[in-house]
């Protein structure tokens, strides 16, 4: 039996329940959400890892509609974050929205409606398809020799394994990513060794974390305006941030010392503080956070292994160098695919033409949210919406409200079917291309997740958040053109 819908969410973390409540607001009711897994939250439903957190502050990564002041820490772990995304689910009814166990299968335009099959063999009819899969979510694990062969436990950080005993276990852990800084300190504290396998050294910095009392937490019940000026001063303060990576010499250079001090007090061997100084200017890669990655790093059971994995031999690590390591358990630390996620998606557009044959150049979406040859079809956090600096739950909202806007205008020109204006979008995406040339992330000495199989940047917009809200408070119906009908009509 086919189901239908006004609009078809695919995904139920934050941008898909940003969605949600956003086209609700401007008179959609007819909505469903495709959900690949048994529940709600995205990102922090999947991970699960020992120590997991956001490197964002509580106060801010949260949607500003459903303030939350009762945030435990500063910074908040991944279960708090989640049981916010479900509490929001109830509080707003969009459970009932909520198809679990559907992943997307294939999603074709048929001239007036996208039809979409699932995984789980449903299909759906709707006038608007939204992709809010986000992009950290499909582990990268590296095709290494041997590696198939490893005859212990082996999982990705994503994909944590609890039944794994840890302790008193010889650990190889492979990545210095974001999720390695957060489970190693954790992982460490029982683990007979860790081994990690670093390929490049990351830029760690410290976190103003801790937790937020009761009183203040009771304070921001009562008095509901406190929180919403918490965020915004820390919304400001994080902007600020941004000037490290346009290269502003005080703030690079205050950066740089926050970096060093945090090095030097943890780490005395000159040796080692070497291998964790990194080849490259602050910003090209990921900046990290964390106050226990370099105490860690100076345990006595914790190495560092300058190299990345060459091949593994039964259950030897050989390295880069050629140094062996036995291990028990191998742990992924290596991320996720983000340039190519939504490429591997079966969705096509006008004409035949498929997502993958749109980006046979690269990703690319006018204003980050829509794609020419792809009508009534949005997507969040698409190319050049990813941050370095800020929270990425700022962007998701300034996208939702730009294409609530433009249904609103759809609505009053009498318009079924909309798709980006082609050229509109080549200039976005030139003008993109053009600021990132001189960038920290393209001339900073390093390469990164940031960008695609031929070097082109095309995950983080350039600018500062408040740059990218006032673009798109500016931008509507003006973006787009009416869709050609069906080619039976033409």
């Amino acid at each position: 039996m086919a189901h239908s819908a006004e609009m078809l969410i695919i995904g139920a973390g934050f941008s898909g329940l940003t969605m949600a409540i956003e086209a609700r607001k401007r008179g959609i009711s007819d909505i469903a959400i495709l959900e690949k897994a048994g529940d709600i939250g995205g990102t922090w439903r999947e991970n699960t890892y020992p120590g997991v957190a956001c490197d964002i502050p509580s106060h801010l990564y949260s949607m500003s509609t459903h303030l939350n002041p009762d945030w435990s820490r500063a910074y908040a772990g991944g279960a708090e974050i989640q049981a916010y995304l479900q509490k929001i689910g109830r509080d707003e009814g969009l459970y009932d929205l909520c198809h679990f166990h559907q992943q997307l299968k294939s999603a074709r335009w048929d001239g007036d409606r996208w039809q979409v099959e699932t995984e789980g063999g449903q299909h759906w009819t709707a006038r608007f398809l939204v992709s809010a899969i986000g992009a950290l979510h499909l582990p990268d694990v590296p095709d290494i020799p041997g590696a198939d062969g490893f005859p212990g436990p082996k999982f990705h950080s994503a994909e944590w394994d609890h039944d794994v005993e840890l302790v008193g276990k010889r650990i190889a852990v492979v990545g210095t990513g974001a999720s390695a800084v957060q489970f190693v300190p954790e992982i460490a504290k029982t683990a007979a060794q860790i081994t990690i396998f670093q390929r490049t050294a990351p830029y760690i910095l410290p976190r103003p974390d801790g937790p937020i009392a009761p009183w203040v937490r009771s304070l921001y019940r009562r008095i509901p305006i406190l929180p919403r000026i918490r965020r915004k001063l820390i919304y400001w303060i994080f902007e600020y941030r941004h000037r490290v990576f346009r290269g502003e010499e005080r703030m690079v250079n205050f950066a740089m010392k926050m970096w060093r001090n945090g090095l030097e007090k943890a780490i005395t061997d000159p040796e080692q503080r070497e291998r964790l100084t990194p080849g490259y200017r602050i910003g090209c890669k990921r900046i990290l956070s964390s106050n226990d990655w370099y105490t860690v790093l100076a345990r006595d059971n914790v190495t560092v292994i300058p190299h990345g994995v060459a091949t593994i031999e039964g259950d030897q690590i050989i390295a880069a160098d050629g140094s062996r390591t036995q291990a028990d358990v191998l742990i992924w630390g290596t991320g996720f695919h983000v340039t190519d996620v939504v490429e591997r998606l079966d969705i096509t557009g006008t004409d035949g033409l498929t997502l993958r044959q749109a980006w046979t150049d690269g990703m690319q979406a006018n204003l980050g949210t829509a794609i020419a040859g792809f009508p009534n079809f949005f997507i969040l956090l698409g190319p050049h919406t990813g941050l370095g600096h800020n929270s990425v739950v700022l962007m998701i909202e300034a996208q939702v409200r730009h294409i609530g806007r433009v249904l609103d205008q759809m609505q009053r020109n009498g318009l079924q079917a909309i798709t980006p204006d082609a050229a509109k979008q080549e200039a976005f995406t030139q003008e993109m291309q053009d600021r990132h040339s001189d960038s920290v992330w393209q001339a900073g000495g390093c390469t990164s997740w940031y960008q695609d199989a031929q070097g082109r940047n095309t995950t983080l917009w350039p600018g500062t958040v408040s740059e990218y809200e006032k673009r798109m408070a500016r931008s509507g119906l003006e973006q787009y053109h009416p869709a050609p009908p069906p080619a039976g009509d033409r």
